[in-house]
């Protein structure tokens, strides 16, 4: 994907590009995610981060431990 898909006039191409960086921030924030609470971040810390609330960040990734304990 580049800028050009991303400006597309057909919305089409312009939304297919919307999508596509909104599954590659999904994998970011995983992995970031993942990376920060083996190091030893609360996960205070991960939705200070994040923008959000302790609740929320552990809603959306708290599988992240049971995969890395199962």
């Amino acid at each position: 994907m580049d800028l050009k898909a991303a400006t597309d006039a057909d919305p089409a191409v312009g939304l297919r590009a919307v999508r596509a960086l909104r599954d590659l921030a999904e994998r970011l924030e995983r992995l970031q995610v993942e990376r920060a609470r083996s190091l030893g971040w609360s996960w205070q810390q991960v939705a200070d981060a994040l923008g959000v609330s302790r609740q929320a960040a552990h809603k959306k990734h708290g599988d992240v431990e049971r995969r890395e304990k199962g």
